[in-house]
């Protein structure tokens, strides 16, 4: 029946038979209306696809510059797939992150034609987008250059807008006139993880928002026989900033900056901004660790893998990576989302966005384009989190799928932490060109407050001071 219908479909598509002739026939194959509609719609998809030639750029050879990462694992291990495809050839040169964006600097603002595509933080493309060193894939997305099977709207909507953005210090991510300076290879939300062991034992519950978190935190410092409450991030570092810390003053209501006459001005001090910050500091000081101003990504979960304290604030794929391995603790992990307001009905995750980009400079555009969206496709992204650890994979899709859900529901709570989280996921920040140097002495003030050098109030007013004057003198205040 399908071979009859496929012919049907053929002669119409070549004006031979009328759609009415269609129904007429296809309904005499006992064909519904409705099911000939599905069938005509998913046999013109595949039309198209005939016509997408994967093997364009065959013998064409490209080359990646990756930051050691398990996305990026996932996608060496899944290569081979691609070059057969398309008869590429495809090189790649891979470092730790600690020199990782010096590599991508150095390579960009040389006007390099080394790398074709490469890894990229959504913030960093805050810098290189209007500098003229990416090229905006709305350009292919929307271009006609793109596999009909590619389903860009299928990757979630607030990983989309927020690796979009005008070029406009202040205007919206994924406003009017943004332009794709990157495509979502992964990404990670801010959640809690939590030592489910160590919480049974000490008699408390994964907390409901920040002032339960606090009491929680606090408990388990005295209680645990060792362990402290709570893991967050604290060097003098704008990564200080964005994970759980941006994830809870936004869920207060709070804004980095606001626009005035389309400038920009900080806005640390508001009310709202100063009601979560006292918190924040005030559970560092009671819950968090000794030397927490030295706390980067890496400490925060060694410790809770290690079973030095109870929960962690911060992105949920680190919890996921501590659950494994030669861990202490692995196994006795959870998961919850977390919405820090206790007026909030939802959480407001800050993520962070690993992408790919293509590079202004490459020779081998169109080919970097046809490997850009074979790694953020749906195959390749069901590849990564099924067989590989390509969590979180960026495609709703993907987290529908049975086997990876019964992946992932190892990980108890996970799934539900996503589910939670997931309407509301996207990066916070207002985008501006000064984001790392700005945010970076938002950390080092949130330092001094810790350290009770200076009070919340006080120091929240000449950090925005502070800012204030920067942006103006670079014309963005």
């Amino acid at each position: 029946m399908y071979e009859k219908a496929n012919d049907l479909f053929r002669a119409f598509a070549a004006g031979q038979v009328g759609r009415r002739e269609l129904f007429k026939r296809t309904a005499a194959l006992g064909i519904s209306a409705a099911a000939a509609n599905t069938l005509i719609n998913a046999l013109s998809t595949q039309a198209l696809a005939a016509d997408y030639n994967a093997m364009a750029h065959k013998g064409t050879s490209l080359k990646l510059l990756l930051n050691k990462h398990p996305y990026a694992d996932a996608m060496i291990a899944d290569i081979e797939n691609f070059k057969s495809m398309t008869g590429m050839n495809v090189t790649w040169d891979v470092f730790p992150e600690d020199v990782y964006f010096d590599k991508v600097t150095a390579a960009l603002s040389s006007g390099s034609t080394e790398y074709d595509a490469f890894m990229t933080g959504a913030y960093m493309t805050w810098t290189y987008g209007p500098a003229g060193w990416l090229v905006d894939l709305n350009e292919y997305i929307k271009g006609g250059k793109t596999a009909p099977n590619y389903d860009w709207e299928g990757v979630l909507p607030g990983l989309r807008s927020s690796t979009a953005w005008s070029g406009k210090p202040g205007d919206a991510l994924g406003g009017p006139g943004a332009k794709q300076w990157c495509v979502p290879l992964g990404f990670e939300a801010n959640n809690i993880s939590y030592n489910r062991k160590m919480f049974d034992k000490v008699g408390v519950h994964v907390p409901k928002n920040l002032p339960d978190m606090m009491e929680v935190a606090a408990k388990i410092t005295k209680d645990s026989g060792g362990a402290y409450g709570i893991g967050v991030r604290g060097s003098r570092s704008w990564a200080t900033i964005h994970p759980g810390f941006l994830s809870g003053y936004a869920n207060y209501g709070a804004t980095d900056f606001t626009q005035e006459g389309g400038k920009l001005k900080a806005a640390m001090n508001s009310p709202q901004a100063k009601e979560f910050t006292k918190l924040w500091v005030k559970m560092i000081q009671d819950s968090g660790p000794k030397n927490w101003a030295t706390y980067t990504w890496y400490q925060v979960g060694t410790d809770l893998g290690a079973g030095a304290s109870g929960m962690i604030f911060d992105a949920d794929i680190l919890g996921y990576f501590m659950n494994g391995g030669d861990n202490k603790e692995r196994g006795n992990l959870g998961y919850a989302a977390f919405a820090a307001n206790p007026k909030a009905t939802e959480p407001t995750a800050n993520v962070w966005v690993w992408s790919l980009a293509m590079s202004s400079f490459s020779k081998n555009k169109d080919a970097a384009w046809d490997l850009i969206q074979w790694a953020t496709g749906t195959d390749h992204c069901m590849f990564g989190a099924r067989k590989m650890d390509l969590v979180n994979p960026i495609r709703t899709k993907v987290w529908q799928d049975p086997e990876f859900k019964e992946k992932i529901n190892k990980y108890p709570g996970y799934l539900d932490q996503y589910t939670a989280t997931a309407p509301k996921a996207q990066i916070y920040f207002t985008p501006q060109p000064m984001f790392f140097d700005l945010t970076t002495e938002w950390a080092a003030a949130l330092q001094r407050m810790v350290a009770k050098e200076i009070p919340v109030d006080e120091g929240l007013d000449k950090l925005a001071a502070s800012l204030d004057k920067q942006l103006k003198e670079n014309g963005l205040g």
